[in-house]
């Protein structure tokens, strides 16, 4: 096998994602081989370093081989069980230890897939707790340039114009609220006090609000200040609002706490965590609630009062399996203050940037780093030539349009990330 056979045959049966398959025409498909640490090979030989961790799933690196020896005991034992009127020993150790290392207060777990249809249960979730409590609040509250995954669902709450626009008569009813414009506390009270406005006119008809908190991942990594979310914590109890905190790029250590909201010391009424979750080894993911949430379900049968949702693979073994070797990892190895080192390190390579002409700003929150471009056209697609530079030059990079971003597997060495923000840096350079 080859890099242009594989690919050859994949273009002849494959429909990828994110992806204008017209580009392959003349952009490279690489097929990968193997992978491991930081690393994709293909089947020549040929490594890139993975910036973006796969699409911000694989936090330990590929190949993990504590993670893969857990998953490859489980397999021996339990491959998969239905969660609906049974349960099996991987998924209640991970529920106990998720409950234990989130935010206090959110006391029980429901299992979904993937990020999306987690985002979709949690919006469920909360419109059906409010009817239980006799009260008609169909509308859902989300920031300006957030995203929040392709269902519908999901695709309703974000705010991306395309998405919109392609789908608007399918999607259902929702509102936006402004995001802080930047990084300072005073932004952060401003966009605060539009949304208690929008709660003063429409609270009776405000289910929840939807939020990425202090990093939008696909809205171009724009990034606010914790405060935001302690004011927006205190308006939703105030207003009887649901406060539901997507956390399915930020969570597990991205900021430098183990998940965003504790960087405000606040507790959301629904958290939303995937991808990092199972060390990007599996689909899994999972909304965790409060005891009151919870009991608002709880009641002799009732076809209507009961929660209705369900999937195939809710609480797959495998997957839980991977989840709980990931946690392992965090509690063995001090992951969180080992970031907090390569944040750091990370950053002060980040302040070379600025010496660009073509860049108009720098940003960070933990290990996510952004570099967002000046002086171009959406139609000169300046990300791909970036992304083809890096390519070139052994460094998965995928920019999101303008903005130019770092979010490496936890294990990056120092000189690995000189690698991979070096390459980067001569690709903006040499942009027209």
């Amino acid at each position: 096998m080859n890099n242009l056979e594989l690919k050859n045959r994949d273009l002849d049966v494959l429909w990828h994602p994110c992806t204008q398959m017209k580009d392959h025409e003349t952009l490279p498909l690489i097929p990968i081989k193997k992978a491991y640490g930081v690393y994709l090979e293909d089947f020549e030989g040929n490594t890139y370093i993975d910036a973006v961790s796969s699409w911000w799933v694989n936090i330990f690196g590929h190949t993990n081989s504590y993670i893969n020896e857990k998953i490859k005991e489980q397999l021996d034992t339990l491959e998969h069980v239905l969660l609906a009127g049974f349960t099996h020993e991987q998924v209640v150790i991970l529920s106990e230890r998720l409950v234990k290392l989130t935010p206090d207060g959110l006391e029980k777990c429901f299992y979904a897939d993937n990020g999306s249809s987690a985002v979709e249960v949690a919006l469920k979730m909360s419109y059906h707790a409010h009817k239980n409590d006799g009260k008609k609040k169909k509308i859902f509250v989300s920031l300006t340039n957030s995203y929040h995954g392709e269902t519908i669902g999901a695709l309703s709450v974000g705010d991306v114009e395309l998405y919109k626009d392609t789908y608007a008569p399918l999607l259902i009813e929702t509102l936006q609220t402004p995001v802080p414009k930047d990084m300072s506390a005073e932004s952060a009270k401003e966009a605060a006090s539009e949304f208690e406005k929008l709660c003063k006119n429409r609270a009776d008809d405000i289910s929840a609000i939807i939020l990425e908190p202090l990093v939008q991942g696909a809205g171009y990594m724009h990034m606010y200040h914790p405060e935001f979310l302690v004011h927006v914590r205190d308006i939703c109890n105030r207003y009887d609002v649901h406060l539901i905190a997507d956390e399915v790029m930020v969570g597990f250590g991205r900021t430098g706490e183990l998940f965003a909201c504790q960087k405000a010391n606040i507790t959301p009424d629904f958290i939303v965590l995937s991808k990092g979750l199972t060390g990007g080894y599996l689909p899994l993911s999972v909304v965790l609630t409060t005891n009151d949430m919870y009991s608002k379900f709880y009641c002799d049968y009732n076809e209507h009062k009961a929660f209705l949702h369900s999937h195939s693979y809710t609480g797959n073994a495998l997957a839980c399996a991977a989840a709980n070797a990931t946690l392992d990892i965090f509690e063995r190895d001090d992951v969180i203050e080992k970031n907090r080192k390569t944040s750091k390190y990370m950053g002060d390579k980040l302040e070379r940037f600025k010496e660009l002409k073509n860049v108009a700003s720098i940003r960070q929150t933990g290990m996510i780093c952004a570099v967002e471009l000046k002086g171009y056209t959406s139609e000169q697609r300046i990300g791909l030539k970036v992304y083809q530079y890096g390519l070139d030059n052994g460094v998965l990079l995928r920019p999101l349009g303008h903005i130019v971003y770092f979010m490496p597997p936890y294990i990056i060495t120092n000189e690995e990330i000189d690698k991979m923000m070096d390459t980067a840096y001569e690709a903006i350079e040499l942009l027209p």
